[in-house]
Order: C-alpha cells, then sequence, then structure tokens
C-alpha cells in the first residue's frame, strides 16, 4: 500500500489537470473569467476520471512565468476553483501551487486535498532566481490547519533549476525523509514533460525504502514499464495531453492506453 487513500492499489498514476492561467498572470483570460477556467479543467478532469487514473492533482502550470510566492489573487482563484470542480470529482486529489510550498499546504488544507507536491527543500539556481524553500514553515502550517493526515510529496530535483547541493540525488533524497519528514519522494527530469534519468530514480528508489518514490515527469508508454519496475508510481501531465503536447486539453484516448498498460504492470 502506498497511502491509505489509494486503498490496495500499487503502482499508484496521479494525474495532472492543469488549470488555465490564473488572475494576474500574463496569460489569464479577464473575459473568460473563473467560469472559462472551470470549464477548461473540468473537461481533463473528466476524461482523467474516465481513463481510470488513481488521484488527480490540480496545478498552475500555465501561470507562466512562474513565481516562488503566490500572489493573493492567484491563491483565491485556485482555491476557488478546485472548491468548484470537486463535486465531479470520484477519485482522491491533491494540489500544486507553483512554486509556493505555503501556498500549496494551504489550498490543499482548506480545500480537503489528500496531498501536496512542491520543492519543500534544498536551494537552487532558476529561472525564478535563487530558490530557497522553507520546509518548516510548510510543515508547521500543515499542522496548524489541523492538517497533519495530507501528505507531503517533496520533489527533490525542481525542473527549470539546477541544485546548489552538490551531495548525490539519493542522498538528498534520504536526508529529506530524515530531516524534514516527507511522505513521499518525487524524481524529476529538467524540465516538464522530459523524462527521468532512470539511473538516479533507481538510486533513490535504493536509497529511500521507508516511503513510496514517484517517477515526477516524462513517463509514458514506451517508458512506463522501466520506471514503474523501480517506482512506486508516477505523477503524469505532459504524456496525457493531446498529442503530447503539455499545453493542451488532455486526450482521453491517450489515458485509457496508458492505464491498460498500468493494469498489466500491477500484476
Amino acid at each position: 500500500m502506498i497511502f491509505d487513500f489509494f486503498g490496495d492499489k500499487t503502482k499508484a498514476i496521479i494525474a495532472m489537470a492543469h488549470i488555465g492561467a490564473l488572475p494576474g498572470s500574463p496569460g489569464y483570460d479577464a473575459d473568460g473569467g473563473l467560469d472559462k477556467l472551470v470549464e477548461g479543467v473540468l473537461k481533463d478532469v473528466e476524461a482523467l476520471q474516465a481513463g481510470g487514473v488513481d488521484a488527480i492533482m490540480f496545478g498552475n502550470e500555465n501561470d507562466r512565468p512562474y513565481v516562488l510566492k503566490a500572489p493573493p489573487e492567484g491563491l483565491a482563484a485556485f482555491t476557488a476553483i478546485v472548491e468548484r470542480v470537486k463535486p465531479r470529482l470520484k477519485v482522491p486529489f491533491g494540489v500544486n501551487y507553483l512554486w509556493d510550498p505555503e501556498a500549496s499546504v494551504a489550498i490543499g488544507a482548506v480545500t480537503g486535498a489528500k496531498f501536496v507536491r512542491e520543492i519543500f527543500t534544498g536551494v537552487f539556481a532558476s529561472d525564478m532566481g535563487v530558490w530557497a524553500p522553507d520546509c518548516a514553515k510548510a510543515a508547521r502550517l500543515r499542522q496548524a490547519l489541523g492538517r497533519g493526515d495530507m501528505k507531503m510529496l517533496f520533489n527533490i530535483n525542481a525542473e527549470f533549476a539546477h541544485s546548489l547541493d552538490q551531495r548525490p540525488i539519493e542522498q538528498r533524497a534520504q536526508s529529506a525523509v530524515f530531516s524534514s519528514m516527507a511522505d513521499a519522494i518525487l524524481v524529476s527530469g529538467p524540465i516538464t514533460g522530459q523524462a527521468v534519468n532512470q539511473s538516479d530514480l533507481r538510486k533513490v528508489c535504493e536509497k529511500v525504502q521507508n516511503v513510496p518514490v514517484f517517477a515526477n515527469t516524462g513517463v509514458n508508454t514506451d517508458n512506463v514499464r522501466e520506471m514503474l519496475s523501480v517506482a512506486s508510481g508516477a505523477i503524469i501531465g505532459t504524456h496525457f495531453k493531446v498529442d503530447g503536447d503539455t499545453w493542451n486539453p488532455v486526450d482521453g484516448e491517450r489515458v485509457k492506453r496508458f492505464m491498460d498498460i498500468v493494469e498489466t504492470l500491477r500484476g
């Protein structure tokens, strides 16, 4: 069992539901407003659920350029959208506000999310500048909001960034579990949609055996068998989109084909 909300499922697949650009972001459609954002993400949610994914994670990937601190208008809109979509959910859900750990925890806590994903530890040189999250604040906020049950998924090698910590990735993963109480470790490729380094994933899985390890980016029908031969599960965004393009809507047939393969791997 990976987490209790997955029941007895193994090799869990968490699918991304990318919300359109939020208020304040350069790509925001003010004419369409929140109604258009809700409509768009609902279509993706329905396609993902019909395809058989195990959980859904809401994210604001369309809020480019990304920020390290969520603005009030983005935080409010993200929360409102999740609340409006919740009645249509049939699977557990999580949230990730890029790239703000405390915002992710706050949204997750008040909406009833089962998990949150973020960069919680480390120091990075990134497209957004020097990136140094404060895991302690995020963990204490989770506790203050009475959501100690909500899992915190630690992405330990951030996309769009380079770690300034020169320890091997498996040591950073082990340290995040020991010092910062990570509920799961996520291993990413260098950018959204690009595959995880299989050697890195294997090293982390060998070193960290008391919490789940997920492949966080770039898993597809060609490499899913290899990735899930070592990982506890995967988080899928880009591969489930039309033509495998991150910014397109979800393609239900791609989801079904992928999940059919996963079912064979579950035995």
